[in-house]
């Protein structure tokens, strides 16, 4: 079996040497394929309970029961596509015990661990066959394979792959790291204002170096992790979405928040349940108490999606991002307006991203401007999702709240939901395009001292 890695480079042997690694142990995406009899048990389990749910109303309505309608037929169609992916993953493994490992290696890609169980599979070895074919014990196959091969060190990964007849190649240009190296003329301004902003906020781990040096770390910083995660090619900020494979300073950006949320998936091991949605009516209620926003942070993770919060840096147009982790869907929020309306709105529309694109979009991720007022399907969705969980449109309509120049009714609106009145306050200025109006109802100036206490008015 011959696989293929191509790895590229361009500025010398350390350039070569960190790409290299990066190739063969990169962390990507867990459980890209099914390696045991025991994760098909489980697939198939959670495959039925999906299916249970869309084929039986009771079921679904006790998952979801008391979200707006709008939110509930999102949440069908994201159920809809799990099954799918998941029906299609657990497909490939029952090829694969047949002899037709085709449809497992496509799943693999370019994974050098995946490309090693897929290759096991092919042979119909289960894990103590290829153990005992190295002379270990079961327990180090299951070891490795639990963490696609991402602890091993090279020597022991290169007699796996030969037990395996696994024929490795790597070519080396010179032109590119990755697919992706800063470009050429990237701009030093550009480089300068990250790196400023880097070391003002704690990017760089303290060291303290000097200027040259600084800027080829964090330019190697940010390499590295393009080539472990890939660009967000689109920032989806209007109907004619952008493409930002090549914005440095969004790159720079998402690289800490990525880096961040690795942390926090590796201490915790969290697990995200996409048919797990109730909890989605609770966040909503957090946005009544004075600590909410931390109190949303929390529930999250418990929930399997990580938030984190990392300043704007300066020039960037982006409120939220949703994208993925090791499976894992991150939420990054800048506070760029640092208000209750728009934090809960933000908060809420990068969740509806997560629960309704999980398998169709967040992979590339999505990088948001929520104020933007045109924007794309996508967008659309989750707009409408966000709102609705918030003000759901049944009651909004024949609100007096819609159209009130007091605030009693706005108050009397958001009792009854249960949220805060601040969210109220955002539609309707948002609605009227009257910023002027309520101004001193949103809730300015209260999430940051949550969120980031050491920011200082200044």
């Amino acid at each position: 079996m011959n696989l293929g890695c191509g790895v590229f480079a361009s500025k010398g042997i350390d350039w070569i040497y960190t790409t290299y690694l990066l190739c063969i142990l990169c962390r990507v995406p867990p459980n890209t394929v099914i390696s045991t009899d025991r994760q098909a048990r489980d697939l198939e389990a959670e495959i039925e309970r999906i299916s249970h749910a869309l084929s039986s109303e009771q079921t679904l309505k006790s998952i979801i029961d008391g979200l707006p309608d709008l939110a509930i037929e999102g949440i069908r169609r994201s159920l809809t596509t799990e099954k799918r992916e998941l029906s299609k993953k657990l497909d490939a493994y029952r090829q694969a015990q047949a002899g037709n490992a085709d449809s497992m290696k496509e799943l693999a890609g370019t994974d050098l661990g995946d490309l090693l169980i897929v290759a096991r599979l092919a042979q119909n070895w289960k894990q103590k066959d290829l153990a005992r074919k190295l002379g270990l014990q079961e327990q180090a196959i299951q070891r490795w394979e639990a963490d696609r091969y991402r602890s091993i060190n090279l020597a022991n990964y290169m007699k796996v792959a030969r037990a395996l007849s696994v024929e490795l190649s790597a070519q080396f240009h010179s032109s590119q790291v990755s697919k992706w190296l800063p470009p050429p003329d990237l701009n030093p301004s550009e480089v300068q204002k990250v790196l400023k902003h880097a070391r003002a906020h704690g990017w760089l781990d303290g060291h303290d170096s000097d200027e040259e040096d600084a800027k080829k770390r964090l330019i190697r910083y940010v390499t590295e992790h393009v080539g472990r995660y890939g660009t967000p090619s689109l920032l989806r900020t209007g109907i004619n979405v952008k493409n930002h494979s090549e914005d440095w300073v969004l790159l720079s950006w998402k690289a800490q928040v990525t880096r961040r949320a690795e942390s926090i998936i590796e201490n915790e091991r969290l697990s995200y349940r996409p048919l797990d949605v109730s909890w989605l009516k609770e966040l909503a209620k957090l946005s009544a108490k004075a600590d909410g926003p931390l109190q949303a942070q929390a529930l999250l993770r418990e929930h399997g999606i990580v938030l984190v919060i990392e300043r704007n840096i300066p020039g960037m147009e982006v409120d939220g991002a949703a994208f993925l982790v090791e499976n894992i869907p991150v939420i990054g929020l800048t506070l760029r307006r640092d208000a209750l309306d728009n934090f809960w709105f933000t908060l809420m529309h990068e969740v509806a991203h997560v629960i309704l694109h999980y398998r169709t979009g967040l992979a590339s991720g999505f990088f948001d401007d929520v104020e933007h007022v045109e924007v794309d399907e996508f967008e659309q969705e989750a707009n409408k999702f966000a709102s609705d969980l918030l003000v759901p449109e049944e009651l909004w309509s024949r609100s007096p709240a819609r159209i009130a120049k007091v605030p009693a009714p706005i108050e009397n609106l958001a009792k009854q939901l249960g949220i805060a009145p601040a969210i109220v306050y955002g539609r309707i200025r948002f609605e009227r395009k009257n910023y002027a109006i309520f101004s001193d109802k949103i809730g300015r100036g209260s999430v940051k001292k949550l969120l980031l206490p050491e920011v200082s008015d200044a």
